[in-house]
């Protein structure tokens, strides 16, 4: 099974992730959020297959989300519009994010997360 942990080493929800990961025994490749940014092409994969919600995926207690004012300016931006965000900049991106063969989540929940390794 392929699994992917996108993560901002910093954030200690991370770290908490990625300990768990590792003591259930997951390999799994590591992507640095601000440096390696998903892609659009890969968020409108991901989104489309229904591993992830565009919705969900917004860090909404993020510096930038609340400096760019996006709470209200979501409201009105389509789809692609809000891919060509996340994809711009890493962190308006809710982190860890975790990819695998069955599915993704946006932020670290075990029980979700158990479901999809």
């Amino acid at each position: 099974m392929s699994v992917l942990l996108i993560e901002y080493p910093k954030c200690s929800t991370c770290q908490r992730a990625k300990v768990w990961l590792l003591a259930q025994g997951v390999k799994f490749n590591v992507r640095h959020i601000v440096t390696e940014t998903p892609t659009v092409d890969e968020l409108t994969d991901w989104i489309h297959t229904g591993k992830l919600d565009l919705d969900k995926l917004f860090n909404t207690s993020g510096l930038v989300y609340r400096g760019l004012g996006l709470k209200d300016k979501l409201k009105t931006l389509n789809e692609a519009e809000k891919i060509a965000l996340l994809a711009g900049n890493g962190m308006l991106i809710k982190r860890p994010l975790l990819i695998t063969d069955k599915g993704g989540a946006a932020g670290f929940k075990e029980t979700v997360w158990q479901d999809l390794i």
